[in-house]
């Protein structure tokens, strides 16, 4: 068989950086950390409730806190990961392109044709709009 008719490969989406991009990524992180900073809130307030109520029986006590550390603890690093995402999009260079997802497409391929140069493709956008493929 010297020619596969069709097969999927990926196309890598990247977003040039624009001030508006910049502005956007920026402004998103902020909601969402603060977003997480009230949920984290609201658990703890939660927490000591569920505590209080448990006190009376001192059999369930230290599972329930373990369990309630436990989940703290996600949050807080959910919440850490997504302010160091924060930090990265502040420092982002005008022009820089980030990776901004991924696409497939579907292509004819036959013996002797190079795969790397089929999966290396992209797709550039600069503000929501398509500005260059690239093979």
């Amino acid at each position: 068989m010297e020619e596969m008719l069709y097969v999927r490969v990926p196309i890598a989406v990247k977003a040039k950086v624009t001030e508006n991009t910049k502005m956007k990524i920026i402004a998103d992180l902020k909601e969402t950390v603060k977003q997480m900073t009230m949920d984290l809130e609201s658990f703890d307030f939660e927490a000591q409730r569920a505590l209080k109520e448990a006190a009376s029986d001192l059999s369930k006590l230290p599972v329930l806190r373990q369990q309630i550390d436990m989940r703290r603890e996600e949050l807080q690093q959910e919440k850490d990961a997504t302010e160091a995402k924060l930090e990265r999009a502040e420092a982002l260079q005008i022009g820089a392109e980030i990776g901004h997802g991924t696409l497939e497409r579907t292509v004819a391929i036959k013996v002797g044709m190079d795969l790397d140069a089929l999966m290396g493709a992209e797709i550039v956008t600069e503000d929501g709009k398509i500005i260059a493929f690239r093979e």
